[in-house]
């Protein structure tokens, strides 16, 4: 299943639609509380609970969640972070419904509790936390309580994964119907701790009527391409990578390596003949072409059954870059731009994305956060906008790399990509990643989907390793195991 990411705008627009749709919002809101409330019994033996309300309607989970444990025999505290007397609403009715004591929330009774239920705000929090209620927070994250969020954690922007003052660290993180885009936007993915997704009784159908532009990275966002039984190298593609000089050959090497474990026909290195002498002693599958300058770069691309391009790993940042990037974006193969091939334009990217917009055939651009601020300047707001707009600036799929990688269209969808490791956080990684995508785009795969399905992909490898001591080589060698298991899992 396709997964999608509501924003809190969008959350609330299905609730509407639910109870439009006949569901009762009393209904969605036991639902929400009995979700919470299950884990709660499930994952933790029988010990004193604490269950933070909130003004809200995620304090209206709470309430529930307080109701049923408190049936369920464990010992419940209820403490509420505003008057009784100003909730409204199913809150309210639910606040009702509790007949145990309701107590002001405060820092001193958050001590000698087992767990800690948090239901003071929910994913739509509109401003940040301070004063008493920053207190209250710390005092929560200062136990050794197991905390579970109703929906997020207190403090995270449900849309942007950002901390609004102070929020909470939570052990789980109970949602509904949908995941937001909190939950995977870093810091916010974090503080969730484990993520679980309930099902409150809101039909799939209302999400017609919602424009879901954001999603995970999920398989089934995409396809992989497959081999016919009767077709031959050239069926699968041509990728070829363009190299640094001999002492910085490296880089290529790896993104060179990435095409051909992810299924590219054939892959070549193209470069100058000390750089290709270099090569030459540790590729053999992969082959070698001499080309000087953007010249012998665009003789190359002549024959178009070189259908991927991947540029920038190791290239040099500087005019004999720029002027090969600019040369190769007259050719008619896709194009997977990073390090270097980004950084070299930081003066105009103007040029670049003229060039972009100037062909038919897509782009894709790979930068991290530096490289992108280069490009694009500073870009404010979440992290999902900030790709948004640079695809849309730059006529290009962007994918923004991190802990969170983003991947955006120009037409205006983004992906959220969620199986990143810390291990990725080593030399030469990225290059993997450029020649994952070149590979992918090399076998017919649609440009914005290798975006996707190379990032899930990397990341998959990363942990296939599993443990400490990863270097960049080892990423390639871990394809097939993760490629065995997609295959599997897309019959």
């Amino acid at each position: 299943m396709v997964q999608d990411l509501l924003t809190p705008h969008q959350m609330a627009q299905a609730d509407k639609l639910a109870v439009d749709a006949g569901v009762t919002s009393m209904t969605l809101m036991e639902n929400a509380g009995q979700a919470v409330a299950y884990e709660v019994t499930q994952r933790f033996p029988l010990q004193p609970v604490l269950v933070l309300c909130g003004p809200g309607n995620n304090g209206g989970d709470g309430f529930v969640v307080a109701r049923l444990l408190s049936e369920r025999g464990w010992p419940v505290r209820v403490g509420i972070t505003c008057a009784k007397s100003d909730l409204d609403g199913d809150a309210a009715m639910m606040a009702r419904m509790w007949t145990g004591n309701v107590e002001t929330a405060s820092p001193a009774m958050c001590a000698d509790f087992g767990v800690i239920v948090d239901a003071m705000f929910g994913a739509g929090l509109a401003r940040d936390v301070t004063g008493e209620l920053a207190e209250l927070v710390d005092a929560v994250n200062a136990t050794a309580a197991q905390v579970v969020a109703i929906d997020i954690p207190s403090g995270v922007d449900g849309e942007t994964g950002a901390v609004r003052g102070v929020a909470i660290e939570a052990e789980l993180t109970v949602t509904f119907f949908r995941h937001k885009p909190g939950h995977l936007l870093f810091p916010g993915a974090k503080l969730c701790g484990e993520v679980l997704l309930a099902d409150i009784g809101i039909p799939d159908s209302v999400l017609a009527e919602i424009d879901v532009a954001l999603h995970e990275n999920d398989p089934h966002l995409w396809r992989l391409p497959e081999r016919r039984v009767d077709g031959h190298k050239y069926d699968a593609g041509h990728c070829l990578v363009v190299s640094g000089d001999a002492l910085h050959s490296g880089a290529a090497r790896l993104a060179a390596q990435a095409a051909a474990r992810i299924g590219a026909g054939l892959v070549t290195l193209a470069g100058t003949r000390d750089a290709l002498l270099v090569h030459a002693a540790h590729v053999t599958a992969i082959m070698l072409a001499e080309a000087h300058g953007p010249d012998g770069l665009a003789e190359l691309l002549g024959d178009t059954r070189k259908n991927a391009l991947v540029m920038g790993p190791g290239m040099g940042i500087g005019a004999a870059t720029r002027d090969a990037v600019s040369k190769a974006l007259g050719s008619a193969a896709t194009l997977v731009l990073d390090a270097d091939a980004l950084t070299s334009f930081a003066d105009d990217p103007k040029e670049l994305f003229a060039g972009i917009k100037a062909r038919e055939v897509p782009v894709v651009l790979t930068p991290h956060m530096g490289e992108f601020k280069r490009l694009f300047g500073d870009i404010d707001g979440p992290k999902t906008d900030m790709a948004l707009a640079a695809a849309e600036i730059s006529g290009a799929i962007v994918l923004l790399k991190g802990s969170d990688t983003v991947i955006a269209h120009p037409e205006g969808r983004a992906v959220i990509n969620t199986t990143s490791s810390p291990l990725l956080a080593t030399a030469g990684a990225g290059d993997v990643l450029a020649g994952v995508i070149g590979g992918l785009v090399a076998q017919g795969m649609p440009a914005f989907d290798a975006a996707c399905a190379g990032a899930y992909i990397h990341g998959r490898a990363a942990h296939a390793f599993g443990k400490p001591g990863m270097i960049a080589e080892d990423l390639p060698r871990l394809i097939p195991e993760v490629l065995a298991d997609l295959v599997v899992a897309q019959i």
